[in-house]
């Protein structure tokens, strides 16, 4: 029986399932001390016990995205506020290929706050 941690991805069709499976593991291999949780109805990460990131679709545009849950204190053009005070949000296009490398650095930027 899946959990609904792994509902939320396979529920999902094609391309955004695979987008977020690899945005999850992408996530993951940052820091072995990364974490995964179900909580407030979606995927979040955890830092050493602390939110880190989570993954969401956003509505408007019905793309997956990266929330950072301390994006206020991050600087990325790529970062998009939009009407959140503490969190930024990194939309992804599921139909084109993935920045690695500029993700990699998002996240790499707010493992070093």
């Amino acid at each position: 029986m899946l959990t609904p941690l792994d509902n939320f991805y396979f529920n999902k069709d094609e391309p955004v399932r695979g987008c977020l499976l690899t945005l999850r593991d992408l996530i993951l291999k940052q820091d072995s001390r990364l974490t995964t949780e179900w909580k407030y109805g979606m995927p979040f990460f955890y830092f050493k016990g602390k939110m880190y990131c989570y993954l969401w679709i956003h509505k408007k545009y019905g793309q997956p995205y990266i929330g950072m849950a301390n994006g206020n204190q991050l600087d990325h053009p790529a970062l998009l506020t939009e009407k959140r005070a503490r969190m930024k949000i990194l939309l992804i296009d599921p139909n084109q290929d993935l920045e690695v490398e500029m993700i990699e650095g998002i996240l790499q930027q707010a493992l070093n706050l």
